[in-house]
């Protein structure tokens, strides 16, 4: 089986390093602009072989793992090109316009509108690991609107590289994501702003900052290319969970000024049931 992986990074390299791991037979085969991706790509054993778009009609699968904003507009072209057996999936954050844009598309039954929770806060050829996906979700989009036969081959392939399925409608998937990602990358770019404009010291902010600090912080390490279109394609979503969080911190800094102390601390103690929601959630395959 010949895979192409369009976007040689984190998410796309590491589902095509554990592809191949799951059949030493499939050939991976790289289509990035960067070229020296796709040749960090080759040294690693990521890919087997480069290629371009023009050669896409004798991909069996597609793994679709670039910018949304450049999926959105490359995506309809892409389905154009699949054979009749073939199937494409993205692995983009956003799913809403990217599932508009193909609706009435004739070959749309050769599209799966997929996104795979999991990652690091690093880019690039060298950020991609096997068993990156082991227990995590893979979110599945309008999952009947894609030929069985694919969606099937699709479904045991995710699973036997570890992860667990969920069903969601696209409109819903980018309102979770808002709240439940996107928001927290947002804090933490914002977080380490704040941080790099109050402290003039960087010998500081090394000495200073604790183990909190560097975790809350992670994930403004995290790609500007990436992010930026994921803000702008999920806009409407982010602004409205960002005005309720810009809320909570209001409410927090008028309660300081007003000495509430006895109220911040059961929002504090109310907060920490968190703890029991992300250690006790059970999921079905």
């Amino acid at each position: 089986m010949k895979i192409y992986v369009i976007g040689i990074g984190l998410i796309g390299g590491s589902m095509a390093l554990d592809l191949k791991d799951l059949d030493p037979s499939h050939e991976i085969i790289g289509v990035d602009t960067n070229d020296s991706h796709l040749d960090e790509a080759l040294s690693l054993g990521i890919i087997d072989r480069k290629a371009s778009l023009e050669t896409l009609n004798e991909a069996d699968r597609v793994i679709l793992s670039i910018p949304v904003k450049d999926s959105l507009h490359l995506l309809p072209q892409l389905i154009d090109q699949l054979h009749e057996d073939a199937l494409l999936w993205d692995v983009g954050s956003t799913k809403e316009q990217l599932c508009k844009v193909v609706e009435n598309h004739p070959k749309r039954n050769q599209y799966l509108a997929a996104h795979p929770i999991a990652g690091t806060e690093f880019s690039g050829p060298k950020a991609a690991q096997k068993g990156l996906f082991s227990g995590k979700p893979q979110i599945l989009c309008e999952a009947k609107s894609t030929r069985s036969d694919l969606l099937i081959w699709a479904k045991t392939a995710f699973r036997q590289m570890g992860m667990y399925l969920r069903f969601m409608d696209p409109k819903e998937h980018d309102r979770h994501m808002a709240c439940v990602s996107h928001l927290s990358h947002i804090s933490s770019f914002m977080l380490g702003k704040t941080v790099l404009e109050q402290e003039a010291d960087e010998q500081n902010i090394f000495d200073l900052a604790g183990s909190g600090f560097e975790s809350t912080v992670r994930l403004a390490k995290s790609s500007p290319d990436m992010w930026t279109p994921i803000f702008e394609q999920n806009k409407s979503n982010v602004i409205d969970i960002l005005n309720d969080y810009i809320q909570n911190l209001e409410n927090f800094k008028r309660k300081l000024q007003e000495d509430q102390f006895e109220d911040l601390h059961q929002q504090m103690k109310n907060t920490n049931q968190l703890t029991t929601i992300l250690n006790g959630i059970k999921h079905n395959n």
